[in-house]
């Protein structure tokens, strides 16, 4: 049976189920890449997307994934999903309102490290599923820079991003001599950027260390609860601040890539045989302006 027809004959089969489990659900529609359908129950919108492709047929879910219609959702699928949002067995809680930050370029050689912060309240996670706002490692670079400008024009005054280029990074760098030092600093001042327009009693961060947030301990955030947890794109506050991230991130890489460096995401091999190119041909002065300086493969190439 061709994957088109298993696709079509599972999300047929959802529907029965979900229409059997009293959920109100669209008309399941056609896409390019996939069939898809929205539940609702209790006001809580779910898409079920059943997607068709070379490698198999694979379903994947959009919404509140805390809620208790979307866990309804799940088991109704069987465990037969590809998780959008992981859900953190250690925090069911869900937040109506609450600044989330991520970060992305930590591990790339080549590149700034971009750190961004996102306030929503209940509307806002709304219409950021509206937007198909998800974990950025679910969406390709194409999709991502479509979403981000998305949100930077409907909600101008509710983000703030931090984009620390390759030479400002190496600076900072040395003068905190631990990266999880510089990613506390970096996410502190997103943080209190969007707090000063969008004061709120949480802030959700993607884990990058055990250590609590420098701005913790000021008295303007004494009353703020400071959740810290792996996988927080979860959180959809997370995963748009993500998205934001990854956009200036692609932005850097292919302005660069305009100006004729061979830039490259990631640590690999591939990475270092480009840096060493880029050193050889433009010198020490353009190297160090493109990567971060810190990291092993900088030995390997002056070796």
């Amino acid at each position: 049976m061709p994957n088109q027809t298993k696709a079509l004959t599972q999300i047929n089969d959802v529907l029965f189920k979900l229409k059997k489990a009293n959920f109100n659900c669209s008309t399941v529609e056609k896409k390019q890449y996939n069939y898809e359908t929205t539940a609702v129950k209790n006001n809580q919108k779910i898409k079920v997307q059943v997607y068709f492709g070379k490698k198999g047929v694979k379903t994947v879910l959009q919404g509140n994934n805390l809620s208790a219609e979307y866990q309804e959702i799940q088991s109704i699928v069987n465990g037969n999903i590809l998780m959008d949002f992981k859900v953190d067995n250690q925090l069911q809680k869900n937040y109506d309102e609450y600044i989330g930050t991520d970060e992305t370029g930590k591990g790339d050689y080549f590149g700034p490290l971009v750190v961004a912060a996102m306030f929503v309240n209940k509307d806002i996670q709304e219409e950021l599923l509206e937007l198909d706002v998800r974990d950025s490692k679910e969406l390709t670079d194409y999709k991502i820079d479509g979403i981000a400008k998305k949100i930077k024009k409907k909600f101008p005054k509710n983000f703030s991003v931090i984009v620390i280029e390759p030479e400002k990074y190496n600076k900072l760098y040395e003068k905190f001599k631990n990266v999880n030092h510089l990613l506390n600093w970096a996410h502190s001042k997103v943080v209190e950027n969007v707090f000063k327009l969008n004061p709120t009693s949480t802030i959700i961060t993607d884990q990058f260390s055990k250590k609590d947030l420098e701005l913790a301990s000021e008295k303007e955030f004494e009353e703020v609860n400071f959740i810290k947890l792996p996988r927080g794109e979860q959180y959809i506050g997370v995963a748009a601040a993500s998205i934001l991230a990854r956009h200036e991130m692609n932005n850097w890489f292919n302005h660069q890539q305009q100006q004729g460096f061979n830039v490259l995401k990631g640590a690999s091999n591939q990475v270092t045989d480009a840096a060493l190119n880029i050193y050889e041909r433009f010198g020490s002065d353009e190297f160090k302006n493109l990567v971060k300086l810190h990291f092993k493969t900088t030995l390997k190439i002056l070796q």
